[in-house]
């Protein structure tokens, strides 16, 4: 559990009583109850003795410390998660997939697996989906071939990058070819932790620790610390189903529940390790995403199975508090021009791309008008106030489509029919014409309404 504010002003200069004001709060209890809500910064105290300091320091750190692989932009941060269900509040970092090349395989399908990476992107609800990395296998049992791959890669791909190797030299002659983009080094173990350690605290790069159970993790993670080394990710050697679930709930719950540091990092999921059978691999890599993994290491690239993963982790990893929504404003569709039609809807995401798509199927240029109504459905948003005459009117004056279109015709979900009076009252100079109350019944209607206008 996080620490509280009431437990930290126990731990400040004279039990708390000091009331200074220096850190710029009127007393030493307004400072440990902004500093338990991450409002402030404990360098802000300067009478703080140092122990203590270090104390409140790992106290206040996340239960899960958040780890980044990669640099720049398309670099991956997971871990700093704050809850076991999605419901409770939010899972904050969507794990990474990662796409597994070998060094054994034909060039062919390593030339497509790293134009997959960057070709395969999904547009949904507003977002691009895609997957994050590439995980880099030593399989062929000859170095120079590991290392050329490893340099054909990082040189062609900026992606984040994980290397695996079970030979500690293979693997750290290849982060010594890549070490500037931060690559993840997979194994970390009781033999060859020493060799890790002296290669990243020369060239820093996070590790992911291999354990037979998770018990074993422990003092490798601790190892790992009193070296000094922070970037650290946990990967049990979960042999099935049963045991991943198994492992990955334990973490989970040690590092939220019991606050146990040395299970606080987020973990490596390897369903490409775990059966040979495709379909079977991605139900592993759906269930991972559900069950808490950091990064998801996948051995194929095929967009019929990779969409509905991508999806499910975008379903996932969606705040429940906060509606999918659209940016308020008008949207073009088919390229529209000054005479044609402009309709109307809320900013809900699956609103708007059920109607959208449904003009596109129209093929009637048309200008789409989404109006803020707080994420909400239109039938909802009417209900709430937010999708009325009086709140439209203002939107359609100030979002500048009267000066895009040449008539003053305004087409509004069926639906709410009976806004049209009101929304008459509040726009006296356009026509509120009451459009389909369904959406699949727009690319029918859009056609016959413009014909009837020609005419």
């Amino acid at each position: 559990m996080a620490i509280k504010g009431t437990d930290i002003v126990k731990k400040l200069p004279e039990g708390g009583k000091k009331n200074c004001k220096e850190c710029g709060l009127p007393t030493c209890f307004a400072f440990a109850m902004k500093l338990a809500s991450g409002g402030i910064v404990l360098d802000k105290c300067p009478y703080i003795d140092p122990a203590v300091k270090l104390e409140l320091e790992d106290a206040l750190s996340p239960p899960i410390k958040p780890v980044t692989v990669g640099t720049g932009s398309d670099a991956v941060l997971v871990g700093d998660e704050q809850v076991l269900y999605r419901h409770e509040k939010t899972f904050v970092h969507q794990p990474a997939i990662a796409f597994m090349i070998s060094d054994d395989e034909p060039e062919s399908a390593i030339e497509e697996k790293t134009r997959k990476l960057t070709e395969l992107k999904f547009s949904w609800v507003g977002k691009t989906l895609k997957a994050d990395m590439l995980a880099l296998q030593y399989s062929s049992g000859d170095p120079a071939k590991y290392q050329a791959l490893v340099k054909r890669v990082s040189g062609s791909v900026d992606c984040p990058l994980m290397l695996i190797s079970e030979n500690t030299d293979a693997l750290l002659a290849a982060h010594a070819i890549c070490a500037e983009k931060k690559p993840l080094l997979y194994p970390v173990t009781t033999d060859n932790i020493e060799k890790i350690i002296s290669a990243i605290k020369l060239t820093p790069s996070p590790a992911a620790l291999k354990a037979a159970t998770v018990e074993d993790l422990v003092p490798l993670v601790n190892h790992l610390k009193e070296a000094g080394i922070e970037d650290i990710f946990l990967a049990p050697d979960s042999g099935d189903l049963k045991s991943a679930i198994r492992d990955e709930t334990l973490i989970r719950r040690a590092a939220l529940k019991q606050n146990f540091r040395p299970l606080g990092y987020p973990t490596v999921a390897f369903p490409c390790f775990m059966t040979r059978d495709k379909a079977r691999e991605m139900l592993l890599a759906a269930m991972f995403i559900i069950k808490y993994a950091g990064i998801i290491v996948i051995s194929h690239i095929d967009e019929h199975s990779l969409l509905p993963l991508l999806v499910q982790r975008l379903n996932i990893y969606t705040d429940p508090r906060i509606p999918m929504s659209m940016e308020e404003k008008v949207y073009p569709i088919n390229n529209p021009d000054a005479s044609s039609p402009v309709l109307i809807t809320t900013n809900w995401a699956l609103t708007y791309f059920i109607v959208a798509s449904e003009i596109e199927s129209s093929k009637v240029p048309s200008w789409l008008c989404v109006k803020e109504a707080g994420g909400l459905g239109v039938l909802t948003a009417w209900a709430a106030g937010k999708f009325s005459g009086d709140s439209i009117a203002p939107f359609i004056r100030k979002s500048n489509i009267e000066q895009q279109v040449n008539h003053r015709r305004l087409i509004i979900p069926g639906k709410v029919a009976r806004i049209r009076h009101e929304l008459t009252e509040a726009l006296p100079d356009w026509e509120i014409i009451v459009g389909p109350r369904e959406a699949n019944e727009i690319p029918s209607y859009l056609p016959d309404l413009v014909k009837s206008w020609k005419s």
